[in-house]
């Protein structure tokens, strides 16, 4: 996929039958500093990206293939030079050009997220106050359309949708229309980071990343309530739908008022009758969000007077807590 700048171009509908390549790109690079050039054809177009010191990166795609970085310049090059491209130039301001550089360098932070378990108009919400920089990629669940939507720092800077033949037509008008169209047919999300520095993120996983000892075993209080919920829902033959899922999309529901709930930031989870907390939430925080969720699905299925008599020895184990931080239930 090749992403037209949102940028006016500084010149364009030129010809590449009568341009030198090689000189348009250093007599740019000395004009504008930094920027790229579009090349477009009947069965090719490609992108190149610049500072003023070097090609930074490029994409090329025909009818056969893609290809990215050094190579795609390269490509770019043979290909002007026997066959017609419609080029174009963009001046591109410094934060944003080592953006666009970049995207062939970006690597996978979430891999397939569903429309089922994540709002899409939420996870954009997250990743731009998370000052996130790389992309969302959607697949919508219906044949043939797809969009992409790119942060820079938190940024919406740009979007490329299946029914805008590639370009960024209407940022705004895409985005609503993607977070519509994932919400009445589905989708699945893939989220990808972009590092605009040289250096190597370590390997070593984040503090965050690993468990934490959460004070007077608050993950054995909360695994106790969702042992005995899970059993209450499972005995109850009226009761037709799966437990897990229905879990997950009452966290989903609770995540805008508990955001360590959310499933596909996968902070708190629940899974064949163990819990695991990875996030840094307060524990008076954690353990009400988790009662709230509880009793809200007890409700919306008619047992939660059933789950009430079936949590009294469970109560009375965890009755300081419960008196000591004023749990509700």
């Amino acid at each position: 996929m090749v992403i037209i700048p949102r940028e006016k171009p500084v010149i364009q509908n030129l010809n590449s039958y009568y341009l030198h390549v090689g000189r348009l790109f250093e007599h740019y690079q000395g004009e504008l500093g930094t920027g790229g050039v579009h090349f477009k054809s009947n069965s090719a177009e490609g992108m190149v990206f610049f500072d003023e010191n070097n090609l930074l990166s490029g994409i090329f795609q025909d009818d056969t293939d893609e290809i990215t970085g050094m190579e795609a310049i390269a490509r770019i090059k043979e290909a002007s030079s026997r066959d017609n491209f419609v080029v174009a130039v963009y001046k591109i301001s410094p934060e944003k050009v080592y953006f666009w550089a970049n995207l062939s360098n970006a690597e996978d932070v979430y891999k397939g997220l569903s429309s089922e378990f994540t709002d899409l108009g939420g996870l954009i919400k997250k990743m731009s106050s998370e000052k996130f920089t790389g992309y969302i990629d959607v697949a919508i669940n219906r044949e043939g359309e797809s969009g992409v939507i790119f942060f820079n720092i938190g940024e919406i800077i740009g979007s490329s949708c299946s029914w805008g033949n590639g370009k960024e037509v209407g940022l705004k008008e895409n985005q609503d229309l993607l977070v519509v169209k994932s919400r009445e047919s589905g989708g699945i999300f893939n989220v990808r980071k972009i590092s605009l520095r040289k250096e190597q993120v370590s390997s070593a996983p984040a503090a965050s990343e690993q468990e934490k000892e959460t004070p007077f075993n608050a993950l054995d209080m909360i695994q106790g309530l969702l042992v005995i919920l899970e059993n209450s829902i499972r005995s109850n033959k009226k009761i037709k739908a799966d437990f897990d899922t229905m879990l997950k999309r009452k966290f989903v529901e609770k995540a805008y008022d508990y955001d360590f709930l959310d499933p596909f930031a996968a902070e708190f989870q629940y899974v064949k009758g163990k819990v695991t907390f990875t996030g840094n939430a307060d524990h008076r925080r954690l353990v009400q969000g988790v009662m709230d969720s509880a009793m809200e699905l007890a409700d919306e299925h008619g047992i939660k007077d059933k789950l009430l008599d079936e949590l009294t020895n469970w109560r009375k184990k965890y009755s300081k807590e419960i008196m000591r931080f004023g749990f509700e239930l």
